[in-house]
């Protein structure tokens, strides 16, 4: 049985706002002549019996039976997932980013297997640009790049698997197994049971893992969030900002500190939201930052869903780069756990909770516990092709949901280290100051990784999508 795991159940349960929990990437393609929806979901076609999971829906199961499974869509056709936009203005970034944004908040109907791919075209020259999503029940950022991996070219489904289905040049649709038959009430209630009986039989570790998950969530001092303009209700709509540096600076800055590269975006971030905040006359010396900490490194396209819990930590504002680094590497290093990811134990139950009481939505709402959200995922280090495009370059796009404004999505591909900034263009109008103050700060970065010489000049940040 291929069941929702509660980090996945918690997924669903935080989807209440005007804006779905989907999280999406931009890639950008070098794609020749002759490249447009039906060349995608041909590619796709071939690709996706490689990734069973986006061609299965989430069905809830009888009382009693446990958890939603996944089962195989028989209405599958892959026609009901690809599409293809034109970008209203060739060559403009806003515009392609914009239209991102729009695809990424479009909510996903879960009746069918819950992901899209829009092909944009119209770009510069024979650029062209897909923009993938799924909704966050489906997978998160780590198995989200496993998707993407089975889905460039190569081999991915393996000697003796099917070529694919779906549409009308698959007419052997029906025959390798798929669809697989849907499990009988009995066999659902018998697996729900024998689930319950190793959830029994783990209970006396419970309060270890209780313990864990409360060090990981910072329950013994927590951190409260003081209140400033980036926690405001939010809409349904996002703005995407994108900035980008070389990854090989981020890196030789995080080891001259002793810091990770995550050290390096947690203190670039907040030096930047704290340079916003003044701006807006604002003084806030410390941002309480939400950090997703993943129970695995990887993940394979068998293997999908949630894995995840969530690390508060809070974070300086002021002072250079280099102090504000190295106090952030202290921080971090004093709060990692020996257990990644046990937080959501005690966050999924409290979720749950609230949803059953039906206080979920004004909780996040109102909470006060956070003042943005930043994910890091570390993507392939060589260049990948889809259908035989290259993709130059990967755009990750998440979106949060309650009172947070701004929430930053990070992910190195190729070299180069991609910083994108989705936040709420009704609560946040100052967007632009935002990413200016972001630039800085990696360029900063990258000074403070290559010293400069007298007479020379820093090596200025990329800060532009090559669209």
């Amino acid at each position: 049985m291929d069941r929702l795991s509660a980090a996945d159940v918690m997924q669903l349960i935080t989807d209440v706002g005007p804006a779905p929990m989907q999280i999406g990437a931009c890639l950008l393609l070098d794609a020749g002549p002759g490249f447009d929806a039906g060349a995608v979901r041909r590619c796709l076609t071939t690709r996706i019996p490689a990734v069973p999971r986006l061609r299965q829906r989430l069905v809830r199961t009888p009382p009693g039976c446990g958890r939603a499974v996944w089962l195989d869509d028989p209405a599958f056709d892959v026609r009901h997932h690809v599409y293809e936009r034109r970008c209203p203005a060739p060559g403009d970034e806003d515009a392609l980013l914009a239209l991102a944004a729009d695809v990424v908040t479009t909510r996903l109907p879960l009746s069918r297997p819950p992901w899209r791919a829009v092909l944009v075209t119209g770009l510069t020259g024979h650029a062209a640009a897909l923009i993938l999503v799924l909704h966050h029940v489906l997978a998160d950022g780590i198995g989200g790049l496993a998707v993407l991996a089975d889905l460039t070219d190569g081999d991915p489904a393996g000697p003796g698997r099917p070529a694919g289905w779906g549409g009308p040049e698959l007419p052997g649709a029906h025959r390798g197994g798929f669809p697989a038959p849907a499990p009988s009430r009995r066999a659902l209630a018998a697996d729900a049971w024998a689930g319950r009986l190793r959830g029994l039989r783990g209970l006396p570790g419970a309060m270890s893992t209780v313990r864990r998950s409360a060090a990981e969530l910072g329950i013994r001092s927590p951190a409260r969030a003081a209140r400033c303009s980036l926690n405001q209700p939010t809409g349904p709509h996002r703005r995407i900002a994108v900035v980008t540096t070389g990854l090989g600076e981020v890196k030789a800055l995080a080891h001259a500190h002793g810091g990770t590269v995550n050290d390096v975006i947690l203190a670039v971030v907040t030096g930047a939201a704290g340079r916003l905040l003044a701006s807006r006359g604002e003084a806030l010396p410390t941002l309480v930052v939400s950090v997703p900490v993943s129970a695995r490194t990887s993940a394979s396209a068998g293997h999908l869903g949630n894995e995840a819990g969530v690390m508060p930590v809070a974070l300086p504002t002021g002072g250079d780069l280099a102090s504000r680094l190295d106090r952030t590497a202290a921080i971090t290093r004093a709060r990692k756990a020996p257990v990644p990811g046990a937080s959501a134990v005690l966050l999924g139950a409290a979720f749950r909770l609230l949803a059953t009481l039906g206080m979920f939505r004004w909780f996040i709402n109102h909470q006060r516990r956070v003042h943005t959200f930043i994910t890091n995922v570390r993507g392939p280090s060589e260049r990948l092709r889809l259908g035989g495009a290259t993709i130059g370059a990967v755009v990750p796009v998440t979106v949060t949901a309650g009172n947070v404004t701004v929430s930053f999505g990070v992910l190195s591909y190729a070299g180069t280290l991609t910083v994108t900034v989705v936040a709420d263009p009704g609560r946040l109008t100052d967007l632009e100051v935002l990413t200016g103050a972001l630039r800085q700060e990696l360029a900063d970065a990258g000074q403070g990784a290559n010293p400069v010489s007298p007479g020379t000049h820093p090596k200025q940040v990329e800060g532009e999508m090559p669209i």
